[in-house]
């Protein structure tokens, strides 16, 4: 329920001329549910007017847009880009009044992107626009002469790709004194050139970076990473993503002898010194008989663990299911390996292990078929804090989907599902794993009634409170959803400039 404090702020920003003019005669205290109520109410003239007139020491974005006692709501979820750039804008016009400036700190982190906005706009502006939009600001208020007393420290999860780049390189690189010193806690980096990385994380401040996203069109190999890790040392670095194909050798690396591998004892003694990971993803590696050498040397057990795709073999399964990291995971994706048919001793031990903190487990395209439902519904009863099962992808049947959602029923935190499209609804014989055309052609009228069916086993065991669904092509990422247009402009290009070296390369034949 909101105070009436909450409902007197909301009339005042109703009228955007009258706030504006009497944002002098508000109490400082009041400042906070101002903001909430003109963000709430996309009244963007008073966002930035009450960031422009700021008056306390720090302006903190999640904790003002978070449930509190005047306004229970939670906004943290709304990425409007109204709202977003009126902050920023704000922050902007703060900074060039004359005066005192009391403000110190401006925290934009912590907002939620989600698919669909609540805001009246409905119009979001991601972790890429936002970055952006920041990095604008910073460039022009850089070109104006600095009259501040001290510089104001930003606080934003940077997103850094080709577009925006340079803007940010130069937000960050200042040729003199600026009023706006960014700070960086988190880093997303895509369609870079190593060399661009290297360059923007130098500057992005990797003593202080928590969490490091290199991701898609980064192509990196091992060599790059070990001279990353190397070169950058990340000291409060809690989380990291490496790239498809991080862990491939050097076009130039020469052969080594079998069982010694010096970049990745390098990469994995170079973890080891991140005292603070605890989240490791290196999906679509290959990795085969490499996993104790890369995970034995950590010093902190990991909570979040993805090895999708990371062709493992017996010896590295066998070292999951005993190693010091399995007692504390949380979230663990194992996808495209066939788990319950080559390793099932390994893979089980490993779901023994991990069942008192496991809360989120991926298992796509791991060819668990209906003569492995009785196991893996022995193996999924201990784990009794998992929320979220995703295992899209596997070729199941009806009958063996409603088995295995009636044992799911009776774990009582899960509240998401991921299911495959049953096997009944594809032509009789369809391979598996299935390619991006074959997926979707399926008997969509058989899938809603299975669907529906499926849906009756969750509220006949009362569990109304599971959500199950079938994304065919994976959940909605935020981050490529916003800069969709801009990888395929990258890969075009890379596709080009591989026809030009073919094309010269058979010149130079002939």
């Amino acid at each position: 329920m909101r105070s009436l404090r909450f409902i007197s702020a909301e009339a005042l920003v109703s009228h955007p001329q009258l706030a504006q003019e009497n944002l002098d005669h508000i109490a400082y205290n009041l400042y906070p549910l101002v903001f909430k109520a003109s963000y709430l109410l996309e009244q963007a003239e008073v966002t930035r007017a009450v960031l422009s007139h700021w008056p306390l020491e720090e302006f903190r974005l999640a904790a003002l847009l978070g449930p509190n006692t005047d306004h229970p709501e939670d906004l943290r979820d709304r990425a409007c880009k109204t709202c977003l750039e009126a902050c920023m804008q704000g922050l902007a016009d703060h900074v060039l009044q004359r005066g005192s400036h009391r403000l110190r700190v401006a925290d934009f982190t912590g907002i939620q992107d989600v698919q669909v906005q609540q805001c009246p706009c409905g119009r979001a502006l991601g972790r890429w626009g936002r970055t952006k939009v920041l990095a604008r600001i910073c460039c022009q208020l850089q070109a104006q002469p600095c009259t501040a007393r001290h510089p104001i420290e930003v606080f934003t999860d940077l997103f850094v790709t080709e577009g925006n780049f340079d803007m940010v390189v130069q937000a960050l690189k200042p040729t003199g004194p600026a009023p706006l010193q960014v700070c960086c806690p988190s880093l997303r980096a895509d369609s870079l050139s190593p060399g661009q990385l290297l360059q923007v994380l130098g500057l992005a401040g990797p003593s202080k970076l928590r969490k490091l996203e290199v991701v898609h069109n980064v192509r990196l190999h091992v060599g790059h990473v070990q001279q990353l890790l190397a070169q950058v040392g990340f000291p409060q670095l809690t989380s990291l993503t490496l790239p498809t194909k991080a862990f491939d050798a050097p076009p130039t690396c020469a052969p080594t002898p079998e069982g010694e591998d010096p970049l990745l004892n390098s990469i994995a003694w170079e973890l080891s010194q991140m005292k603070k990971l605890t989240e490791l993803s290196v999906a679509f590696s290959t990795l085969t008989g490499k996993i104790q050498t890369l995970l034995s040397p950590l010093k902190t057990p990991l909570r979040v663990l993805d090895l999708a795709n990371c062709a493992l073999n017996h010896e590295d399964m066998s070292f999951l299911a005993d190693c010091k990291h399995t007692a504390h995971l949380e979230v663990l994706d194992l996808s495209g390996h066939n788990l319950v048919h080559l390793y099932p001793s390994s893979f089980f031990r490993l779901l023994s292990q991990a069942a008192q903190t496991l809360r989120v487990l991926t298992l796509e395209e791991c060819n668990i078929t209906d003569n492995h439902v009785g196991m893996m519904i022995l193996g999924l009863s201990p784990c009794s804090q998992l929320q979220e099962f995703k295992f899209l992808g596997n070729p199941l049947s009806a009958s063996a989907l409603q088995r295995l959602f009636a044992a799911l029923c009776e774990l009582p935190r899960l509240r998401h599902i991921e299911f495959p499209v049953p096997k009944d609804c594809y032509p009789e014989g369809t391979a598996y794993p299935q390619d991006e055309m074959s997926v979707s052609k399926f008997d969509q009228q058989k899938y809603d009634m299975i669907a529906e069916d499926l849906r009756a086993v969750l509220l006949r065991a009362s569990r109304e409170d599971i959500q199950a669904s079938t994304p065919l092509f994976g959940s909605f990422d935020p981050d490529i959803h916003e800069t969709s247009n801009e990888l395929g402009t990258f890969l075009l290009q890379a596709f080009k400039t591989a026809l030009e070296n073919f094309s010269r390369a058979l010149e130079e034949m002939e």
